[in-house]
């Protein structure tokens, strides 16, 4: 840059000095903090608990959140007190994510750290259980589940990085208006677990806190770049109103408009999953869910040699500590092959009935593998697969159930009330867990198990009494009133709540019995899998046994049902949920009504040759969205969805032009003051503008050197119209730019003269019109652009702007330019080596 001298006028002539130089200005006072800091760091606590209350039905009870509340306030407090100490965004951050470490170590892994809040290796190896923990918790529980340690820690890091998150995007990035993604982040999870949605009060507090930030943002003043944002205007309050105010009257009017938003914000049956649906049953997955799937995912067809259609048994839950069933793989215990299969245990009956089953799972996608109870042999399965001795579930160990086809060789005693009844020898060679009855068994529950087995002898006797009991017309299958009623899963508060209401689904009745029969002293466990099928109306053809009639079960067929043991017979099903499965015949008796039922799909479910024991036949209900024919109910369910769709696309392809607009109004709305940065803003912008239309300045190009290339350019219209109003706005906008980069500093003698003849002048002009300020000149400029341009170039410059565009696609290529600069130290390092190699070596030729 070519520096000009000073010019001094002559002694005497009373003109100051005009400088053209560049000049140093003082540097400036540093600003006070006040409570900025503190009362942000208040809103973002606030907004994240606020959001956190959601959880509740995602997680039971409230004793989780306690240690959220701690974590959250901990991280948000220790965040504000380094900003008031004024560190720079980067270490506030770090300290941030140092305070979480610390308080979930106090609140955790006291005992194993250091000092009672450092990590240590005990701490490291303790997180690995409960981290262990939390994922068995994911994938064994239905919601709500039970609030852990494992899953609590999980819970609380996450809010606070949740903190970490919002405060950066609201504080040092300067945009407060989009930290509302990580509170929508936390309440889009209840939004699609719990049916009852967010509910009223977890949306109330997260939104006092969001709205908390944005008017923190508002009224303090962080930065000087942030002076917009912060100007005390009371239209700003009044505009935020009105849109606060038409945001919420949108938001609870939409739901009336949109078909099937009448059941909180995805209703059962729709909600929303955007990782696609799941095919197979996971027993970690409630029940429910699967049940009230409308699509019927995971499609199994299997061909039996047996009378009627089996249970296909998926896996074995057994382990019951009193908040929840969860499965028991005995990982060590398994064996690999499943060529040959023993149940490990003597059976005595008379009589073994053998069936042959040809399975094929298309899509159903499980590391479990359905098969009939008591598999011999499997075969016919790619990959390899073990199974459990104690339970003969069969598990794949480095495949999955998807597209397999295989035959299963099963057998079972052929049992009959009479020889049930007889077995009554003690209970031998039987793991502790499927005999010991959980702890803090409700009232309810135990004096329930009494009363229905009182005068009950055997232990056939006292099954037959309980499954009778839940099968009477007492009990209802119903899959919304454990939703309704907030006991939809399978710990014990929840089956208390079950025997009170007398309805549920199939996990409720199966939990029900198993529970109740432990407490009477008969080992018991729950089979998860599918209830017999319905025929296709084809056959298959399997070696040694002919043609066998096909069944199909899917999503909708997913089923549990209890299992309890019997010495001498081994593990014996019962049917318990009433107008679901098959009551089998050792277990069923004339007497015996089936419970009334709702939100049934056992159409087909018995073949025409087969009788129905103890069940009464009950058309089916339609599950809910579909018609009686299994199809979408409403005409307008896919019209919303195109709708949905072509408004995403529509707020990505606007996506720069909104970007666009909100940096101009953001630099144009700052108000002149002293030692600020207004004419700087209208300067960037002017240089934005003109990038836009196709005339970018030059990296080492002066302003004025800019400014001139810009009005004698053609998008101003050219050298002859240098007199239109863009052309003078634009030597206006780099005259208040020079004069703030080059002129002399506010404080000193020659800047307060300046001021104070820029002030007299302004008063003359007063009295005339009122200067234009930078908004009107740019738009003035901009007017002037789009005159003189083409209407492509109008068109780019409005909806996909350069300026926009190029700073996007430095972001997206930063990791890469970062990596190849990276790369060239090196590769510079072995060039200048190979250099001084080969300069050597011919040096030495040389002589």
């Amino acid at each position: 840059m070519t520096m000009t001298p000073q010019r001094h006028s002559g002694p005497g002539t009373g003109r100051t000095s005009e400088v053209l130089a560049p000049a140093t200005a003082p540097a400036p006072r540093p600003r006070r903090v006040g409570a900025q800091p503190w009362v942000m760091a208040a809103a973002v606590a606030l907004a994240v608990a606020g959001a956190a209350l959601s959880l509740n039905g995602v997680l039971r009870g409230w004793a989780w959140y306690l240690p959220v509340l701690t974590t959250v306030f901990v991280v948000a407090l220790a965040m504000a007190a380094l900003r008031s100490l004024r560190a720079q965004p980067f270490l506030v951050a770090l300290g941030g994510f140092a305070a979480l470490v610390f308080i979930l170590t106090f609140t955790f892994f006291r005992r194993f750290s250091i000092a009672g809040f450092i990590p240590s290796g005990d701490t490291m190896e303790q997180l690995g259980r409960y981290l262990r923990r939390a994922s068995e918790t994911v994938l064994a529980e239905s919601s709500p589940v039970a609030p852990n340690a494992g899953i609590v820690l999980v819970t609380c890091a996450v809010l606070g990085l949740v903190v970490i998150l919002v405060d950066a995007l609201a504080v040092p990035l300067a945009l407060p208006a989009t930290s509302g993604l990580g509170l929508v982040a936390i309440l889009v999870v209840p939004a699609m677990v719990k049916p009852q949605s967010v509910g009223p009060w977890a949306f109330a507090a997260a939104a006092a806190g969001y709205l908390m930030i944005l008017a923190c943002s508002q009224w303090f003043a962080p930065a000087d770049r942030t002076v917009a944002d912060t100007a005390r205007n009371p239209g700003q309050f009044r505009r935020a109103a009105l849109t606060g105010g038409m945001a919420l009257v949108i938001t609870l009017l939409l739901p009336l408009a949109v078909p099937g938003f009448d059941q909180g914000t995805f209703p059962q049956g729709s909600r929303l999953n955007p990782w696609g649906s799941s095919t197979g049953l996971n027993p970690m997955i409630s029940l429910g869910n699967s049940l009230r799937s409308p699509s019927g995912d995971g499609r199994i067809t299997y061909a039996t040699s047996a009378s009627r259609p089996p249970y296909l048994r998926s896996v074995t839950v057994d382990r019951f500590d009193g908040d929840s069933w969860s499965p028991d793989d005995r990982d060590g215990a398994r064996r690999v092959g499943v060529g040959r299969m023993d149940t490990g245990y003597e059976i005595v009956a008379d009589e073994q009935v053998r069936q042959v089953t040809a399975i094929n799972t298309g899509r159903f996608t499980s590391p479990y593998l359905p098969a009939p109870y008591a598999p011999d042999s499997v075969n016919g399965l790619d990959g390899r697969w073990s199974w459990d001795p104690a339970t003969l579930s069969i598990k794949g160990v480095d495949t999955n159930s998807r597209n397999q086809q295989y035959v299963v060789q099963s057998s079972a005693p052929g049992l009959t009330p009479e020889l049930l009844s007889r077995s009554s020898a003690a209970v031998r060679g039987i793991s502790e867990e499927f005999i010991r009855p959980p702890n803090n068994v409700p009232d309810i529950v135990r004096s329930t198990a009494d009363t229905v087995t009182a005068g009950s002898s055997t232990a056939y006797a006292k099954a037959m009494a309980i499954q009778n009991y839940l099968r009477s017309v007492e009990f209802t299958y119903s899959l919304q009133s454990p939703v309704q009623g907030g006991y939809d899963g399978n710990g014990l508060s929840v089956l208390a709540d079950f025997l009170t209401q007398k309805s549920g689904y199939c996990i409720h009745f199966a939990s029900a019995m198993a529970v109740m029969a432990r407490l009477e002293g008969i080992p018991s466990r729950i089979a998860v899998g599918y209830a017999p099928g319905r025929s296709t109306g084809g056959t298959v053809s399997v070696p040694g046994q002919g043609a066998l009639t096909e069944y199909e079960v899917d999503s909708r067929d997913a089923h549990a049902w209890p299992e309890l043991y019997f010495q001498g017979l081994g593990w014996v099903a019962f049917e318990p949920t009433p107008s679901r499965g098959m009551v089998p015949d050792y277990a069923a008796q004339a007497f015996t009504p089936g419970g009334a039922g709702t939100n049934e799909n056992n159409d087909d479910l018995i073949p025409s040759n087969a009788a129905t024991p103890g069940a009464t036949p009950e058309t089916p209900a339609p599950l809910p969205g579909l018609d009686s024919a299994g199809e979408a109910g409403h005409p307008l369910t896919l019209p919303l969805y195109g709708a949905a769709g072509l408004l995403v696309l529509a707020l990505i392809a606007a996506s720069p032009r909104m970007v666009r607009t909100g940096l101009r109004s953001q630099r144009l709305r700052r108000a002149p003051s002293p030692g600020g940065n207004a004419a700087a803003a209208a300067w960037a912008e002017l240089r934005d503008l003109a990038t836009d239309y196709g005339l970018a300045p030059g990296l080492s190009e002066t302003p004025r050197h800019f400014s001139g290339r810009l009005r004698s350019s053609a998008a101003l219209g050219g050298p002859d119209n240098a007199d239109d109003a863009g052309a003078r706005a634009v030597a206006s906008l780099t005259a208040d730019y020079e004069r703030q980069q080059y002129g002399p500093p506010a404080g000193t003698p020659d800047g307060a003269a300046a001021a104070g003849a820029a002030g007299a002048a302004g008063a003359a002009g007063a009295a005339g019109a009122a200067a234009p300020s930078a908004a009107d000149r740019m738009a003035v400029v901009q007017a002037s652009l789009r005159r003189h341009s083409r209407p492509a170039r109008r068109l780019r410059a409005e909806w996909l702007p350069p300026s926009v565009m190029n700073r996007w696609g430095r972001i997206v290529t930063a990791p890469f330019r970062a990596v190849a600069r990276a790369a060239a130290i090196p590769a510079q390092a072995a060039a200048r080596s190979w250099r001084t190699v080969r300069d050597g070596l011919r040096r030495l030729r040389q002589g």
